[in-house]
Protein backbone atom coordinates (compact mmCIF):
# COMPACT_ATOMS: atom_id res chain seq x y z
CA UNK A 1 0.00 0.00 0.00
CA UNK A 2 1.30 3.21 -0.76
CA UNK A 3 1.43 5.86 1.38
CA UNK A 4 1.34 9.99 0.63
CA UNK A 5 3.31 11.29 3.72
CA UNK A 6 1.27 14.94 4.44
CA UNK A 7 3.14 18.04 4.48
CA UNK A 8 2.43 18.54 8.07
CA UNK A 9 5.04 16.51 9.17
CA UNK A 10 7.95 17.66 6.49
CA UNK A 11 10.55 17.77 9.03
CA UNK A 12 9.87 14.90 11.24
CA UNK A 13 9.65 12.67 8.40
CA UNK A 14 12.84 14.09 6.32
CA UNK A 15 15.01 13.56 9.43
CA UNK A 16 13.79 9.96 9.84
CA UNK A 17 13.77 9.23 6.22
CA UNK A 18 17.27 10.22 6.59
CA UNK A 19 18.54 7.67 9.27
CA UNK A 20 16.72 4.68 7.60
CA UNK A 21 18.78 5.98 4.54
CA UNK A 22 22.01 6.21 6.17
CA UNK A 23 21.35 3.18 7.87
CA UNK A 24 20.51 1.71 4.04
CA UNK A 25 23.15 3.02 2.48
CA UNK A 26 25.84 1.53 4.75
CA UNK A 27 24.13 -2.17 3.95
CA UNK A 28 21.44 -2.58 7.04
CA UNK A 29 17.72 -2.84 6.18
CA UNK A 30 15.62 -0.26 8.40
CA UNK A 31 11.81 0.84 8.10
CA UNK A 32 9.15 3.08 10.04
CA UNK A 33 7.91 0.52 12.95
CA UNK A 34 4.99 0.23 15.20
CA UNK A 35 1.83 2.86 16.09
CA UNK A 36 2.99 5.71 13.55
CA UNK A 37 2.71 3.19 10.49
CA UNK A 38 -0.64 2.32 12.11
CA UNK A 39 -1.61 5.98 12.01
CA UNK A 40 -0.57 6.41 8.85
CA UNK A 41 -2.88 3.60 7.31
CA UNK A 42 -5.66 5.42 8.96
CA UNK A 43 -5.61 8.82 7.89
CA UNK A 44 -4.35 9.41 11.52
CA UNK A 45 -1.00 12.35 10.92
CA UNK A 46 -0.71 13.61 14.15
CA UNK A 47 2.82 14.79 15.75
CA UNK A 48 3.23 11.14 17.23
CA UNK A 49 6.65 9.41 17.31
CA UNK A 50 8.16 7.75 14.20
CA UNK A 51 10.02 4.69 15.53
CA UNK A 52 12.43 3.08 13.52
CA UNK A 53 13.78 -0.25 13.24
CA UNK A 54 16.66 -1.96 12.01
CA UNK A 55 18.89 -5.49 11.62
CA UNK A 56 21.44 -3.05 12.84
CA UNK A 57 23.23 -3.57 16.16
CA UNK A 58 23.24 -0.88 18.54
CA UNK A 59 27.12 -0.91 17.98
CA UNK A 60 26.58 0.02 14.21
CA UNK A 61 23.89 2.89 15.18
CA UNK A 62 26.34 4.35 17.43
CA UNK A 63 29.07 4.18 14.86
CA UNK A 64 27.10 5.89 12.02
CA UNK A 65 25.38 8.36 14.11
CA UNK A 66 27.08 11.84 15.15
CA UNK A 67 24.13 12.36 18.46
CA UNK A 68 23.18 8.97 19.74
CA UNK A 69 21.73 8.07 23.44
CA UNK A 70 21.52 4.33 24.16
CA UNK A 71 18.26 3.96 26.60
CA UNK A 72 18.14 0.64 25.85
CA UNK A 73 21.02 -0.78 24.12
CA UNK A 74 20.51 -4.35 25.77
CA UNK A 75 16.83 -4.37 24.37
CA UNK A 76 18.83 -2.59 21.14
CA UNK A 77 17.34 0.62 21.68
CA UNK A 78 19.38 3.47 21.04
CA UNK A 79 17.49 7.20 20.38
CA UNK A 80 19.52 8.94 17.42
CA UNK A 81 19.15 12.59 17.41
CA UNK A 82 18.83 14.39 14.06
CA UNK A 83 17.67 18.00 13.05
CA UNK A 84 16.80 18.16 17.00
CA UNK A 85 14.13 15.40 16.80
CA UNK A 86 15.03 12.21 18.63
CA UNK A 87 14.00 9.30 17.20
CA UNK A 88 14.04 5.61 18.65
CA UNK A 89 16.32 3.24 16.55
CA UNK A 90 15.33 -0.47 17.35
CA UNK A 91 17.22 -3.72 16.20
CA UNK A 92 14.80 -6.32 15.03
CA UNK A 93 14.57 -8.79 18.13
CA UNK A 94 12.61 -12.03 19.34
CA UNK A 95 11.77 -11.85 23.07
CA UNK A 96 12.52 -15.05 24.71
CA UNK A 97 10.13 -15.91 28.07
CA UNK A 98 9.71 -13.20 30.55
CA UNK A 99 10.75 -12.62 34.11
CA UNK A 100 8.03 -10.35 35.94
CA UNK A 101 4.57 -10.49 33.20
CA UNK A 102 6.36 -7.23 31.94
CA UNK A 103 9.97 -8.04 30.54
CA UNK A 104 11.81 -10.75 28.74
CA UNK A 105 13.77 -13.35 29.85
CA UNK A 106 16.40 -12.70 27.06
CA UNK A 107 16.74 -10.72 23.75
CA UNK A 108 18.07 -12.00 20.78
CA UNK A 109 18.59 -10.12 17.45
CA UNK A 110 16.43 -11.28 14.53
CA UNK A 111 15.12 -10.26 11.46
CA UNK A 112 11.74 -8.31 10.44
CA UNK A 113 9.63 -11.12 10.37
CA UNK A 114 10.99 -12.70 13.50
CA UNK A 115 10.32 -8.44 14.97
CA UNK A 116 6.92 -8.60 13.72
CA UNK A 117 5.67 -11.42 15.69
CA UNK A 118 6.71 -10.49 18.89
CA UNK A 119 4.58 -7.38 18.59
CA UNK A 120 1.44 -6.98 20.65
CA UNK A 121 -1.06 -6.57 18.09
CA UNK A 122 -1.46 -6.80 14.49
CA UNK A 123 -2.09 -3.39 14.21
CA UNK A 124 0.74 -2.46 15.48
CA UNK A 125 2.94 -4.98 13.72
CA UNK A 126 3.53 -3.23 10.49
CA UNK A 127 6.44 -1.41 8.78
CA UNK A 128 6.72 0.81 6.45
CA UNK A 129 10.17 1.40 4.04
CA UNK A 130 10.02 5.07 3.43
CA UNK A 131 12.23 5.11 0.51
CA UNK A 132 10.07 2.37 -1.66
CA UNK A 133 7.02 3.71 0.10
CA UNK A 134 5.46 0.76 0.99
CA UNK A 135 4.38 -1.16 3.87
CA UNK A 136 5.74 -4.96 4.84
CA UNK A 137 3.12 -6.54 6.86
CA UNK A 138 4.13 -10.01 7.96
CA UNK A 139 0.73 -10.20 10.45
CA UNK A 140 -1.87 -8.79 8.54
CA UNK A 141 -2.01 -5.85 10.40
CA UNK A 142 -3.91 -4.18 7.13
CA UNK A 143 -6.34 -6.87 6.94
CA UNK A 144 -7.48 -6.14 10.94
CA UNK A 145 -7.06 -2.38 10.33
CA UNK A 146 -9.77 -2.67 7.37
CA UNK A 147 -11.75 -4.97 9.61
CA UNK A 148 -11.70 -2.35 12.24
CA UNK A 149 -10.23 -4.71 14.76
CA UNK A 150 -7.91 -5.45 17.59
CA UNK A 151 -6.05 -9.04 17.57
CA UNK A 152 -3.70 -10.55 19.23
CA UNK A 153 -0.20 -11.26 17.31
CA UNK A 154 -0.45 -15.37 16.68
CA UNK A 155 -1.54 -16.90 20.74
CA UNK A 156 -3.86 -13.75 22.54
CA UNK A 157 -2.56 -15.99 25.98
CA UNK A 158 1.25 -16.00 24.92
CA UNK A 159 1.36 -12.45 24.17
CA UNK A 160 -0.54 -11.10 27.23
CA UNK A 161 1.78 -13.57 29.61
CA UNK A 162 4.71 -11.64 27.85
CA UNK A 163 2.97 -8.41 28.87
CA UNK A 164 0.59 -8.10 30.93
CA UNK A 165 0.29 -4.35 30.06
CA UNK A 166 -1.23 -4.96 26.62
CA UNK A 167 -4.26 -5.97 28.63
CA UNK A 168 -5.01 -2.41 28.97
CA UNK A 169 -3.32 -1.42 25.85
CA UNK A 170 -5.68 -3.48 23.98
CA UNK A 171 -8.70 -1.67 25.88
CA UNK A 172 -6.97 1.96 24.68
CA UNK A 173 -7.04 0.82 20.92
CA UNK A 174 -10.45 -0.29 20.49
CA UNK A 175 -11.98 2.84 22.30
CA UNK A 176 -9.43 4.93 20.48
CA UNK A 177 -10.07 4.04 16.89
CA UNK A 178 -13.82 2.71 17.88
CA UNK A 179 -12.80 -0.85 16.79
CA UNK A 180 -13.71 -4.04 18.00
CA UNK A 181 -11.71 -6.78 20.24
CA UNK A 182 -10.91 -9.87 18.29
CA UNK A 183 -12.99 -13.04 20.01
CA UNK A 184 -10.07 -15.29 20.95
CA UNK A 185 -7.97 -11.90 22.06
CA UNK A 186 -10.95 -10.76 24.30
CA UNK A 187 -11.23 -14.18 25.89
CA UNK A 188 -8.02 -14.22 26.76
CA UNK A 189 -7.83 -10.67 27.82
CA UNK A 190 -10.89 -11.61 30.34
CA UNK A 191 -9.64 -15.07 31.51
CA UNK A 192 -5.74 -13.70 32.30
CA UNK A 193 -7.28 -10.11 33.64
CA UNK A 194 -5.36 -10.67 37.22
CA UNK A 195 -1.94 -10.54 35.20
CA UNK A 196 -2.46 -6.60 35.32
CA UNK A 197 -1.43 -7.45 39.34
CA UNK A 198 2.34 -7.73 38.06
CA UNK A 199 2.02 -4.26 36.50
CA UNK A 200 3.42 -0.94 38.05
CA UNK A 201 1.10 1.45 39.03
CA UNK A 202 2.35 4.28 37.25
CA UNK A 203 2.56 1.80 33.90
CA UNK A 204 -0.84 1.07 34.37
CA UNK A 205 -2.26 4.98 35.14
CA UNK A 206 -0.44 6.34 31.84
CA UNK A 207 -2.19 3.90 29.92
CA UNK A 208 -5.45 5.30 31.22
CA UNK A 209 -5.02 8.46 30.99
CA UNK A 210 -4.68 7.85 27.71
CA UNK A 211 -7.37 6.26 27.63
CA UNK A 212 -9.40 8.96 29.41
CA UNK A 213 -8.31 12.41 27.35
CA UNK A 214 -8.42 10.56 24.37
CA UNK A 215 -11.90 9.37 21.95
CA UNK A 216 -14.51 7.49 23.24
CA UNK A 217 -13.26 6.99 27.12
CA UNK A 218 -16.69 6.05 28.10
CA UNK A 219 -16.16 2.88 25.64
CA UNK A 220 -12.88 2.41 27.61
CA UNK A 221 -14.70 2.07 30.96
CA UNK A 222 -17.58 -0.09 29.85
CA UNK A 223 -14.78 -2.62 28.08
CA UNK A 224 -12.59 -2.23 31.30
CA UNK A 225 -15.73 -3.30 33.37
CA UNK A 226 -16.69 -6.01 30.91
CA UNK A 227 -13.30 -7.90 30.75
CA UNK A 228 -13.03 -7.56 34.56
CA UNK A 229 -10.09 -5.60 34.35
CA UNK A 230 -11.72 -2.07 36.53
CA UNK A 231 -12.27 -4.02 39.24
CA UNK A 232 -8.60 -4.65 39.82
CA UNK A 233 -7.58 -1.11 38.57
CA UNK A 234 -10.37 1.07 39.53
CA UNK A 235 -12.30 -0.02 42.29
CA UNK A 236 -14.06 2.31 43.63
CA UNK A 237 -15.46 3.05 39.81
CA UNK A 238 -16.43 -1.08 39.29
CA UNK A 239 -18.39 -0.16 42.67
CA UNK A 240 -20.49 2.74 41.10
CA UNK A 241 -22.75 -0.44 39.61
CA UNK A 242 -26.16 -1.12 40.64
CA UNK A 243 -25.80 2.13 43.02
CA UNK A 244 -29.49 3.84 42.52
CA UNK A 245 -30.44 7.36 41.86
CA UNK A 246 -33.32 9.40 42.69
CA UNK A 247 -34.76 9.53 39.30
CA UNK A 248 -36.31 12.45 39.56
CA UNK A 249 -32.57 14.02 39.04
CA UNK A 250 -30.99 11.09 37.36
CA UNK A 251 -32.99 9.51 34.67
CA UNK A 252 -30.55 8.10 32.93
CA UNK A 253 -30.09 5.56 35.58
CA UNK A 254 -27.32 4.08 38.26
CA UNK A 255 -24.29 6.08 39.19
CA UNK A 256 -22.01 3.67 36.70
CA UNK A 257 -24.33 4.45 33.66
CA UNK A 258 -24.04 8.58 34.60
CA UNK A 259 -20.48 8.43 34.89
CA UNK A 260 -20.13 6.22 31.53
CA UNK A 261 -22.46 9.07 29.71
CA UNK A 262 -20.87 11.83 31.31
CA UNK A 263 -17.50 10.78 30.14
CA UNK A 264 -19.13 10.07 26.75
CA UNK A 265 -19.92 14.53 26.77
CA UNK A 266 -16.04 15.24 27.03
CA UNK A 267 -15.10 17.49 24.50
CA UNK A 268 -11.03 17.52 24.29
CA UNK A 269 -10.30 17.17 28.04
CA UNK A 270 -7.60 17.90 30.22
CA UNK A 271 -6.11 15.31 32.34
CA UNK A 272 -7.95 16.57 35.72
CA UNK A 273 -11.33 16.93 34.06
CA UNK A 274 -11.25 13.58 32.81
CA UNK A 275 -10.47 11.76 36.04
CA UNK A 276 -12.83 14.26 38.04
CA UNK A 277 -15.58 13.33 35.59
CA UNK A 278 -14.80 9.55 36.06
CA UNK A 279 -14.38 9.85 39.69
CA UNK A 280 -16.34 12.46 40.70
CA UNK A 281 -19.13 10.11 41.71
CA UNK A 282 -17.25 7.54 43.74
CA UNK A 283 -18.28 8.98 47.41
CA UNK A 284 -21.88 7.92 46.53
CA UNK A 285 -21.56 4.01 47.33
CA UNK A 286 -20.57 5.08 51.14
CA UNK A 287 -22.65 7.86 51.87
CA UNK A 288 -25.88 5.91 50.15
CA UNK A 289 -29.14 6.66 52.79
CA UNK A 290 -32.69 6.34 52.55
CA UNK A 291 -35.30 8.24 53.99
CA UNK A 292 -37.76 10.36 51.83
CA UNK A 293 -35.92 9.47 48.65
CA UNK A 294 -32.02 8.20 47.83
CA UNK A 295 -29.76 10.71 49.03
CA UNK A 296 -25.81 11.10 48.96
CA UNK A 297 -24.89 13.47 51.92
CA UNK A 298 -21.81 14.83 51.54
CA UNK A 299 -20.67 12.54 48.67
CA UNK A 300 -18.39 14.97 47.22
CA UNK A 301 -16.53 15.43 50.49
CA UNK A 302 -16.25 11.80 50.60
CA UNK A 303 -15.07 11.07 46.77
CA UNK A 304 -12.64 14.08 47.06
CA UNK A 305 -11.18 11.85 49.64
CA UNK A 306 -11.41 8.60 47.73
CA UNK A 307 -10.29 10.01 44.49
CA UNK A 308 -7.11 11.15 46.13
CA UNK A 309 -6.25 7.97 47.16
CA UNK A 310 -6.88 6.18 44.18
CA UNK A 311 -4.39 8.65 42.33
CA UNK A 312 -2.08 8.56 44.76
CA UNK A 313 -1.81 4.49 44.63
CA UNK A 314 -1.62 4.82 40.62
CA UNK A 315 1.43 7.46 41.31
CA UNK A 316 -0.10 10.08 39.54
CA UNK A 317 1.66 13.47 39.60
CA UNK A 318 0.72 15.78 42.91
CA UNK A 319 -0.43 18.39 40.19
CA UNK A 320 -3.53 15.87 39.09
CA UNK A 321 -4.16 14.82 42.74
CA UNK A 322 -4.63 18.27 43.99
CA UNK A 323 -6.56 19.50 41.06
CA UNK A 324 -8.94 16.23 41.02
CA UNK A 325 -9.61 16.71 44.39
CA UNK A 326 -10.59 20.57 44.58
CA UNK A 327 -12.87 19.63 41.24
CA UNK A 328 -14.52 16.48 42.94
CA UNK A 329 -14.90 18.56 46.75
CA UNK A 330 -16.01 21.64 44.83
CA UNK A 331 -18.96 19.83 42.51
CA UNK A 332 -21.90 20.51 44.67
CA UNK A 333 -21.18 24.34 44.90
CA UNK A 334 -22.12 24.91 41.49
CA UNK A 335 -25.97 24.73 42.68
CA UNK A 336 -25.66 28.13 44.60
CA UNK A 337 -23.58 30.01 42.24
CA UNK A 338 -26.68 32.48 41.12
CA UNK A 339 -27.02 32.90 45.21
CA UNK A 340 -23.49 33.98 45.71
CA UNK A 341 -22.41 37.52 47.53
CA UNK A 342 -20.08 39.15 44.49
CA UNK A 343 -16.87 38.54 46.53
CA UNK A 344 -17.60 34.84 46.68
CA UNK A 345 -18.64 34.19 42.91
CA UNK A 346 -15.32 35.97 42.10
CA UNK A 347 -13.28 34.07 44.33
CA UNK A 348 -14.94 31.03 42.64
CA UNK A 349 -14.33 31.98 39.31
CA UNK A 350 -10.76 32.86 39.99
CA UNK A 351 -9.71 29.64 41.51
CA UNK A 352 -7.22 27.99 39.66
CA UNK A 353 -9.19 24.74 38.46
CA UNK A 354 -12.41 26.44 37.47
CA UNK A 355 -12.22 26.04 33.65
CA UNK A 356 -11.76 22.17 34.87
CA UNK A 357 -14.85 22.41 37.48
CA UNK A 358 -17.22 24.26 35.00
CA UNK A 359 -16.42 20.92 32.68
CA UNK A 360 -16.95 18.46 34.86
CA UNK A 361 -20.44 20.09 35.94
CA UNK A 362 -21.24 20.76 32.40
CA UNK A 363 -21.18 17.20 31.69
CA UNK A 364 -22.30 16.01 35.05
CA UNK A 365 -25.68 17.96 34.32
CA UNK A 366 -26.31 16.76 30.42
CA UNK A 367 -25.55 13.33 31.98
CA UNK A 368 -28.22 13.71 34.39
CA UNK A 369 -31.19 16.17 34.54
CA UNK A 370 -29.93 18.48 31.60
CA UNK A 371 -30.34 22.02 33.37
CA UNK A 372 -27.79 24.24 32.45
CA UNK A 373 -28.61 27.28 33.89
CA UNK A 374 -26.12 27.43 36.69
CA UNK A 375 -23.18 26.67 33.53
CA UNK A 376 -24.57 29.42 31.40
CA UNK A 377 -24.48 32.05 34.32
CA UNK A 378 -21.27 31.12 34.80
CA UNK A 379 -19.85 31.63 31.54
CA UNK A 380 -21.70 35.29 31.14
CA UNK A 381 -20.48 36.66 34.38
CA UNK A 382 -16.70 35.44 33.61
CA UNK A 383 -17.41 37.00 30.42
CA UNK A 384 -18.71 40.12 31.54
CA UNK A 385 -15.52 40.25 34.35
CA UNK A 386 -12.07 41.25 33.31
CA UNK A 387 -8.95 39.32 34.87
CA UNK A 388 -8.29 42.53 36.84
CA UNK A 389 -11.99 42.19 38.51
CA UNK A 390 -12.01 38.89 39.40
CA UNK A 391 -8.30 38.60 40.48
CA UNK A 392 -7.61 42.42 41.60
CA UNK A 393 -4.13 42.84 43.06
CA UNK A 394 -4.81 43.77 47.00
CA UNK A 395 -4.86 47.20 47.77
CA UNK A 396 -3.02 47.04 51.10
CA UNK A 397 -0.55 44.09 51.97
CA UNK A 398 0.77 43.55 55.43
CA UNK A 399 3.53 46.00 54.68
CA UNK A 400 0.85 48.73 54.59
CA UNK A 401 -0.46 47.31 57.96
CA UNK A 402 2.81 48.09 59.84
CA UNK A 403 3.30 51.42 58.39
CA UNK A 404 -0.02 52.13 60.24
CA UNK A 405 0.93 51.12 63.37
CA UNK A 406 -0.45 47.27 63.46
CA UNK A 407 1.72 44.80 64.80
CA UNK A 408 2.23 41.83 62.94
CA UNK A 409 -0.04 38.67 63.97
CA UNK A 410 -3.47 36.87 63.21
CA UNK A 411 -5.11 40.17 62.85
CA UNK A 412 -3.22 40.69 59.72
CA UNK A 413 -5.33 37.82 57.93
CA UNK A 414 -8.51 39.09 59.52
CA UNK A 415 -7.97 42.66 57.88
CA UNK A 416 -6.34 41.75 54.58
CA UNK A 417 -9.00 39.07 54.13
CA UNK A 418 -12.28 41.51 55.04
CA UNK A 419 -10.38 44.44 53.00
CA UNK A 420 -10.21 41.90 49.99
CA UNK A 421 -13.95 41.05 50.25
CA UNK A 422 -14.41 44.66 50.19
CA UNK A 423 -12.70 44.86 47.38
CA UNK A 424 -13.93 41.91 45.79
CA UNK A 425 -17.57 43.64 46.02
CA UNK A 426 -16.53 46.65 44.87
CA UNK A 427 -16.83 48.81 48.17
CA UNK A 428 -13.25 50.19 47.76
CA UNK A 429 -11.50 51.00 45.25
CA UNK A 430 -8.18 52.77 46.02
CA UNK A 431 -5.71 52.51 48.94
CA UNK A 432 -6.90 55.57 50.25
CA UNK A 433 -9.98 54.14 51.13
CA UNK A 434 -8.59 51.10 52.54
CA UNK A 435 -6.36 52.63 54.81
CA UNK A 436 -9.84 54.96 55.85
CA UNK A 437 -11.50 51.70 56.47
CA UNK A 438 -9.15 50.28 58.39
CA UNK A 439 -8.90 53.02 60.63
CA UNK A 440 -12.37 53.45 60.84
CA UNK A 441 -12.67 50.02 62.14
CA UNK A 442 -9.60 49.53 63.80
CA UNK A 443 -11.16 49.13 67.32
CA UNK A 444 -13.26 46.40 66.15
CA UNK A 445 -10.26 44.44 63.73
CA UNK A 446 -7.91 44.57 66.76
CA UNK A 447 -10.36 43.06 69.70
Amino acid sequence: MAILYPMSQEIKFEAALGIVKRLIENGCQAVFAGGYVRDMLLGLHGTGDIDIATDATPQTVAALFSRVQPVGEHFGVMLVIERGVPFEVATFRSDVGTIDGRHPREVVFSTAREDAQRRDFTINGLFFDPTKNTVLDYVDGEKDLRKALVRAIGDPEARFKEDYLRLVRAVRFAARFGFEIEAATWEAMKEHAGGIRHIAQERIFQELNKMLTGPHPDRALELLSASSLLALVLPEVETLKGVEQPAEFHPEGDVFTHTVKALSLLEHPSAIAAWSTLLHDIGKPSTMTRRDRVRFNNHHRVGARLARRALERLRASRALIDGVYECIDKHMDFMNVAKMRLSTLKKFLARPTFEDELELHRVDCLASHGNLDNYDFLRSRRGELADEQVRPAPLLTGKDLISMGFIPGPVFGRILDELYDLQLEEKLHTAEEAREWVEANRTRLCS
